[in-house]
Parts: structure tokens; C-alpha cells; sequence
């Protein structure tokens, strides 16, 4: 399909280049034809050669033709922006605007134009960065900031995450440019935190408490890093103890079996809490 849409792309380019410069424009007086006519064929030779170098860098880099990865996404958005400054240059030009007087003009008005367009600059200028590093990838799951989710789409100026309660999250690239960023899947483990609260006359000793635990998800044993489980106090207080349970998951690329693990073990020691004390605060 994707060379048959190059093919078809070819031939329209080709018809508009014979309209263009071999007269078949029947004499039509109007200088704004030619240069929409100018407008389409760079156009449609720059989306030509977008579509070709993807065929051929998905072929070498054995991505289908839906798949795409941080180079693909970085051209993507160098081409829709190369597009957004050639539609206002046309419309300029329609209008009759000239680019030196205009340019001139601006100089007056420079600075505030500049702090205006900050805030639609500075987005694109972190998407090409964070498209073109190895920061972020499709499919990779991040917290960026307090966002957690994975990674959908990177674009020109917003950046999409799915989080784990299948939300889409819309953030802008400015702000997860400047975040803290943790990739999750770019590491070799995946640590999961239990919180929880217990009054010291719940339990006999803090190694009986965490033995315990560890027993009770024995099942997933084969999805979790031996000897990473640590069950770490917190705080102490008068009446209570706080708690974090912590154990790292296998790099699994199944995320949705990674998300499933995770879930049923911290409902596993979740349970066992409740089942072996009075209520308490877990979270």
C-alpha cells in the first residue's frame, strides 16, 4: 500500500509540474495560480521523499508500516513544521506580503514577538529533542514528573501517555523536557512500593512480618528478581509503624502481563495484612 500511495503521489507531482511549466494553464491570468500551483509541487516532492526514506528506513530497521520508533517520529515533526512555515509563507504571498519589508517592519515589534512565540516554540524544540535522544521511546513506560503511563505518540508539541488505569494523558513537551524522567523499561528491573501502616502488637518480629510476605508471593516467583524483596520501615510512631514492602519485576516486553503481576501481587500482601491484623491505613 505504502507504494502504491508513493506511485499515485509521483503521478499527481508529475501532472502538476506539466500544469506548472509546459502552458496548460490555458492562459489564466492569475499570479496567485502559479504560485499555489509553486506551493504544490514542493509540497507534494517533500512528502514524496518523507514517504521514501520511511519505506526504505522501516525495510532496513524490519519496522511495519504502522510501527515507528524515535528517528521516524524526529522527521515526522521536522516535516509538519517545514509544512506550517510553507502555509504561512503562502498565505503571505497570496496576500501580498513581501518577506524582506515584512522582516524589516518586525524588527520594531521583535522583542515582543519573541516572548510570544516562546510558549509555542520552546515545545517543539524539547519534541525534536526528546524524538531524536534515546530519552523516550513508543512504548516505553516513564514517570515523567508524577505522570506514570506509556508512551503513545511523541508529536510536535505534545507527548501522550497511557497510564495504567488506560487514561490518556496529554502533556506538553516543554514539561516533560524539563521533569524528572524515569524510564522504567530502559532499565533491566521494575520496582514496586507497598505502603502501609501497623501497630507494633500485629506482629511478632519485623523478619517474621517480612517472611510472611515474601510467602505470599511465592507464586510469581518466576517474574521476580531473587532477593530483591525488603520490607523497610518508614516511621515509628506511638500507636503505628509505616512500612514499604519493595520487590523488582523481571524486564518483561509483555507489558500488559507485567502490569497484571504487578497488580495481583500487591492485592496478594495487600490481603494478607488485612487477613492478620485489625483495620489499618495500607497504601
Amino acid at each position: 500500500m505504502s507504494r502504491l500511495n508513493i506511485f499515485i503521489k509521483v503521478l499527481i507531482l508529475i501532472a502538476l509540474i506539466l500544469i506548472r511549466y509546459f502552458d496548460l494553464l490555458l492562459g489564466i491570468p492569475y499570479n496567485w495560480v502559479i504560485t499555489f500551483l509553486d506551493f504544490l509541487i514542493f509540497l507534494f516532492s517533500l512528502n514524496i521523499l518523507l514517504s521514501f526514506f520511511l519505506v526504505v528506513y522501516k525495510r532496513r530497521k524490519t519496522l511495519t508500516s504502522k510501527e515507528s520508533n524515535n528517528v521516524t517520529l524526529g522527521v515526522r515533526n521536522i516535516y509538519y513544521l517545514i509544512v506550517t512555515l510553507s502555509i504561512i509563507g503562502l498565505v503571505l504571498s497570496l496576500i501580498g506580503v513581501e518577506f524582506s519589508t515584512l522582516f524589516t517592519s518586525l524588527s520594531i515589534i521583535a522583542a515582543a514577538i519573541a516572548i510570544i512565540t516562546k510558549e509555542y516554540i520552546s515545545p517543539i524544540i524539547a519534541g525534536f529533542h526528546i524524538a531524536l535522544s534515546n530519552t523516550l521511546s513508543i512504548n516505553d513506560y516513564v514517570k515523567i514528573g508524577e505522570l506514570k503511563g506509556r508512551v503513545l505518540d511523541i508529536r510536535l508539541a505534545k507527548l501522550k501517555l497511557l497510564s495504567e488505569d488506560d487514561e490518556l494523558i496529554i502533556i506538553s513537551n516543554e514539561k516533560a523536557y524539563f521533569s524528572e524522567i524515569i524510564n522504567y523499561t530502559k532499565g533491566n528491573v521494575r520496582k514496586v512500593n507497598i505502603n502501609f501502616d501497623l501497630g507494633s502488637n500485629y506482629f511478632n518480629t519485623i523478619e517474621q512480618l517480612e517472611s510472611e510476605l515474601i510467602e505470599e508471593i511465592q507464586e510469581f516467583s518466576d517474574f521476580i528478581v531473587e532477593d530483591s524483596y525488603y520490607l523497610k520501615v518508614v516511621s515509628i510512631e506511638k500507636d503505628q509503624i509505616s512500612f514499604k514492602f519493595q520487590y523488582e519485576l523481571k524486564k518483561n516486553e509483555n507489558r500488559n502481563l507485567e502490569k497484571d503481576i504487578r497488580k495481583k501481587t500487591v492485592r496478594k500482601v495487600i490481603n494478607s495484612i488485612k487477613l492478620n491484623v485489625q483495620p489499618s491505613t495500607i497504601g
